[in-house]
């Protein structure tokens, strides 16, 4: 296994870096953040520990993990048309879903493992339709859902009751990192893997590798070329893609035909953070070991943002959707932040929870 990999392995699987919350619940990370995509008073946070939700922007929180068990979630997804429904992927326990903001789960793994492994589940997106809804109709529950997992890409097109497994020209991987759907044409996925960014065009059925400029011919054929963290599409202009990678930020502005090396001069290449402003195309965060920097200009320049922040090693970033100058980070070990002003200055958010349940 290459060095970089198992640098890559080390950070995802976590170590035990435990930290004191407010109150007096310990945990080493706030890996994951979803936030309300209406509700700006609704977020969520996974630790090392539990799933947590606040209903008053993070004044108070409650611990929501009944029906789970004690297996690390390491990603969430909120229905974007009925917010009630939630689901959380799990490090060895596949998926869970929730029909009640998160208070009650059940678990949805039929499809996810078999009798020997069960998949790691990095991230859950939601299929979008390929036509707009009609006006006036009440919104549904997205039923399409893709899991990237250590077993791969898989769909579901119940809501995760069941999955099907969506590999077809991914030969040389196996891990799936991240996945990312393109917002006006939905049947262009990416996916970012253990091997570089595949790209398919039929809706997962059929991927191709789209690594031009990113990894070197004499590598290209390699299962472990380039581990990608993270693949976002900037919805102001579909044709950019950003790529996190192990080995710096790539960027590309013609559907992945190929790709730029940029943001060179951020202090670690190692880019485990990735997040867009959805309402201003260039306007790019990432985040580290060495804290926050952004660009507004698509990546040519890049300045730190880490003004109150305790720790700089960070884990998870996530921007309102209502409101993208409204910027919550989570730490390694110092807790969870928030930011009004696009990370300009940041302020600590308590995590004083009330009750377990």
């Amino acid at each position: 296994m290459r060095a970089a990999q198992l640098l890559w392995l080390l950070f995802f699987l976590g170590t035990t870096l435990t930290g004191l919350l407010a109150c007096g619940v310990q945990s080493d990370a706030i890996v994951v953040i979803a936030l309300h995509p209406r509700n700006p008073n609704i977020l969520y946070i996974a630790t090392n520990d539990y799933i947590y939700k606040s209903r008053d922007e993070g004044k108070s929180w409650e611990a929501i993990s009944r029906g789970m068990t004690h297996s690390r979630v390491i990603a969430m997804a909120i229905d974007p048309a009925y917010p009630a429904i939630v689901y959380a992927g799990t490090k060895g326990d596949a998926v869970y879903k929730s029909y009640d903001g998160g208070h009650r789960w059940v678990s949805q793994r039929t499809g996810l493992d078999d009798v020997t492994v069960t998949s790691v589940v990095n991230q859950i997106v939601f299929g979008l339709p390929r036509q707009a809804p009609v006006p006036g109709d009440a919104p549904l529950p997205v039923t399409r859902l893709f899991a990237a997992t250590t077993m791969g890409v898989f769909e579901s097109a119940d809501g995760g009751d069941t999955w099907t497994k969506r590999m077809a020209g991914m030969k040389e991987i196996l891990m799936v990192v991240t996945l990312a759907i393109h917002p006006g044409w939905p049947d262009i996925v990416y996916a970012g893997t253990s091997g570089g960014v595949y790209k398919s065009s039929d809706r997962a059925r059929t991927w191709a590798k789209v690594h031009q400029g990113m990894i070197s011919p004499d590598v290209l054929s390699s299962g472990r070329a380039l581990m990608v963290n993270t693949v976002l599409i900037d919805p102001q202009r579909p044709d950019t893609v950003y790529a996190a990678t192990l080995n710096g930020l790539y960027k590309t502005e013609d559907g992945a035909r190929a790709w730029t090396r940029i943001g060179q001069t951020l202090p670690d290449q190692m880019i485990n953070v990735l997040a867009l402003d959805p309402t201003v195309s260039g306007t790019v965060y990432v985040a580290g070991r060495e804290g926050v920097f952004k660009t507004t200009d698509g990546g040519t320049t890049w300045k730190p943002i880490n003004k109150g922040l305790a720790s700089l090693n960070v884990r998870s970033l996530a921007l309102s959707p209502e409101d993208p100058k409204t910027v919550y980070l989570g730490t390694n070990g110092s807790g969870l932040y928030r930011s009004r002003d696009g990370g300009e200055t940041w302020e600590t958010v308590p995590l004083a929870v009330g009750k377990k349940t």
